[in-house]
């Protein structure tokens, strides 16, 4: 089955979505490198990838289903940001935004009975939960660590191991 219009409509949208996302990310990274905080930059470059890579996840499945990308300019994201803490709650809450995209997605792909466009958005639904739990963690620790240097570098080096 051919993916219908409205649907190959929505995807593009959320490919651009996810593309901001990183773009986003990349920009934290930034800030977080420039404040010395490897770490953390580290991280936010993960993100950003793993963000791209759902971009790219539902490139692939357009053109699987018959459709075409078409890319729209992508937002320029914030240059400027506060505490580490501040900037995991901003991803909190984008992420948040990405988890109502995507589910007006697939509420899209119910009402069209499109069952295998119902199938990937289930992934991507399960991608958010854990997004958001890994956000929040973060941010539940930022605040236990307060604003004690030495917590926060060794926080640094914990975030620097993720792959």
């Amino acid at each position: 089955m051919t993916l219908s219009k409205s649907m190959q409509d929505a995807i593009n949208t959320q490919i651009n979505e996810e593309l901001y996302s990183s773009y986003l990310y990349l920009a934290m990274a930034a800030h977080f490198d420039t404040e010395n905080l490897s770490g953390f930059a580290h991280w936010m470059k993960v993100q950003a990838e793993e963000e791209r890579s759902h971009a790219m996840k539902f490139y692939g499945y357009v053109y699987d289903r018959g459709g075409s990308v078409v890319y729209k300019g992508i937002a320029q994201p914030p240059a400027k940001f506060k505490s580490p803490i501040d900037i995991f709650k901003q991803v909190l809450e984008h992420e948040l935004k990405i988890t109502r995209s995507i589910t007006k997605l697939y509420e899209l792909a119910v009402k069209e009975k499109d069952y295998a466009s119902q199938i990937l958005l289930q992934w991507f639904i399960n991608e958010q939960v854990e997004e958001e739990k890994n956000d929040t963690e973060i941010i539940n620790q930022l605040e236990m660590l307060g604003d004690s240097p030495v917590s926060l570098m060794m926080m640094d080096r914990r975030l620097a191991e993720r792959k």
